[in-house]
């Protein structure tokens, strides 16, 4: 452990299960069994020139990680930026330059949250979380990327599809509305198509249609990897077990099966 500078703390985040607050000019978030794999992420992150991921600096004398603080906005404060279509190609860009970035990281020296089964060729350490949440604002461009603990090896493509869950998004429109700061009922594969044209991915209708069903190919595999981290007694994920809030990842799954098969808005 190192001895970092201390003085008021601003709380960032504080549930029963963890408690992230801001020092200085760093981050303090609690140690969990896949931080080094994270860590070690971080490392190459920073040694490959990535500007917009946190830099891991050390473990302080309470034992929570410490990274250094990237300033913006984030949480809640990050759907409406997504909503807007200059924020959704930002935010495509920058998925796009994290996988460039995280090209040459070699996943299998470490275990992962959820990690199943050894990398596969192919794979890359996707962030395995890219929503507008865990991303830095500014205006309507992201300056970074943080909460990398749900980061394991997939394809590309998984981030893509996962972001995609909530940018499009799968919802509803009233939820998109309400919740998403939406200005209105959005055209969902309209805004596929354009955040994968941003992140550099071609072939019109029909790739929109492959993406659609990528998203639910994502959401089996999150639900999955959910089920598994609350088996393994790991937090929040038990407590979202045992409150019956997992039944709602089923319902998100109908709803983009529903749409995939019946959705009207079209390729424009």
């Amino acid at each position: 452990m190192c001895r970092f500078p201390t003085g008021p703390e601003t709380v960032l985040a504080d549930d029963p299960h963890r408690r992230v607050v801001r020092i200085g000019d760093t981050v303090r978030r609690p140690l969990e069994p896949w931080s080094d794999a994270v860590h070690a992420l971080l490392d190459h992150l920073a040694g490959v020139g990535f500007t917009e991921s946190p830099r891991f600096l050390g473990v302080d004398e309470q034992g929570r990680e410490v990274l250094t603080a990237i300033d913006g906005d984030s949480g809640p404060a990050g759907w409406a930026p997504a909503a807007d279509p200059e924020g959704l190609r930002a935010m495509a860009r920058l998925l796009r330059r994290y996988h460039e970035a995280v090209a040459g990281f070699d996943p299998g020296a470490h275990t992962w949250a959820g990690q199943q089964a050894p990398a596969r060729e192919g794979d890359v350490v996707c962030h395995g979380d890219f929503g507008p949440w865990n991303l830095v604002w500014r205006g309507t461009e992201p300056v970074g990327i943080i909460d990398f603990d749900y980061a394991w090896p997939q394809p590309a493509r998984h981030d893509v599809c996962y972001a995609l869950e909530y940018v499009a998004p799968f919802r509803d429109d009233a939820e998109a509305v309400r919740w998403l700061r939406h200005p209105g009922p959005p055209d969902r594969r309209a805004r596929t198509a354009v955040f994968a044209e941003a992140y550099g991915l071609e072939g019109g209708a029909a790739l929109v249609e492959e993406l659609v069903t990528g998203v639910i190919a994502q959401q089996r595999l999150v639900a999955d990897r959910t089920l598994r981290l609350a088996a393994e007694g790991h937090q929040p994920q038990r407590d979202w077990l045992a409150a019956g809030d997992l039944d709602r990842l089923a319902d998100r799954i109908a709803w983009s099966e529903d749409f995939a098969s019946t959705g009207s808005e079209g390729f424009r």
